[in-house]
């Protein structure tokens, strides 16, 4: 177990933002959260990472946590000049080799050199993610990374992810609304709306009467027919 939360609620105001939580990730996970908009989904992030401290329940971290954060809106801040790799290098005790190690293990070596604020939407997210692996953590904390992209870059993104987890000793916990993507990049899904509505495999939750009332017959049944073709094996995995 790496992280978890147990009977995690939230209130603010009158309002129930997240109900009874029990959610677990361990080593070499892949979960995603999904659900409609005011579901908590960030909020159960944020609870999970400590920014904020839940009215009830608590949160339980493995001592061997080392957690890496991507959040949901970063912009560049085009007055500031800054390359890709100053970016990467910012605030953090890293050697030059370990950057051009990485960058090129993950083919982004070529943006090392461009300007921050003249990245794409998906070459930022490149950035980012590489930035946040120099660390070397053991859980990628990642909230709606693909919300300003379109398909081409979330496909692109996606796949990049999905090396990272497949060539990587990490665990990854994602919330995201591009359902599509979801059903075939994840090892487990968690739909919540409040509570936990219903989790597991991609496929399976997509035959949940919980799934199925959140999001329409219509989408569940287009959701079943996607392909979920993502290796979860790890050359060396030693974890339960």
């Amino acid at each position: 177990m790496l992280i978890k939360s147990e009977n995690v609620s939230v209130v603010r105001g009158k309002k129930e933002i997240l109900k009874n939580i029990d959610l677990e990730l361990g080593f070499n996970d892949f979960v995603t959260i999904i659900g409609p908009n005011g579901a908590g989904k960030s909020t159960l992030l944020k609870c999970l990472l400590g920014f904020y401290k839940p009215d009830n329940g608590q949160i339980i971290k493995s001592p061997d946590l080392k957690v890496s954060y991507v959040p949901q809106d970063f912009i560049a801040d085009k007055s500031i000049p800054i390359t890709s790799y100053n970016f990467i290098k910012l605030n953090k005790k890293i050697n030059d080799m370990e950057i051009n190690k990485i960058s090129s293990e993950f083919n982004v070596s070529h943006l090392l050199d461009k300007q921050i604020s003249d990245l794409s939407g998906g070459e930022l997210q490149k950035i980012l993610l590489v930035r946040s692996l120099i660390e070397k953590p053991n859980l990628l904390v990642l909230d709606e990374p693909t919300q300003s992209l379109d398909v081409s870059s979330q496909l692109s993104f996606y796949k990049f992810l999905g090396q990272i987890f497949k060539e990587k000793d990490i665990s990854i916990l994602m919330v995201s609304h591009d359902l599509h993507m979801v059903m075939s990049s994840t090892k487990r899904v968690v739909c919540l709306s409040n509570h936990i509505c219903c989790s597991g495999e991609p496929l399976s939750i997509t035959k949940d009467p919980e799934f199925i009332t959140l999001f329409g017959h219509d989408f569940a049944n287009m959701m079943s027919v996607y392909k979920h073709d993502f290796s979860h094996q790890h050359v060396g995995d030693s974890h339960d």
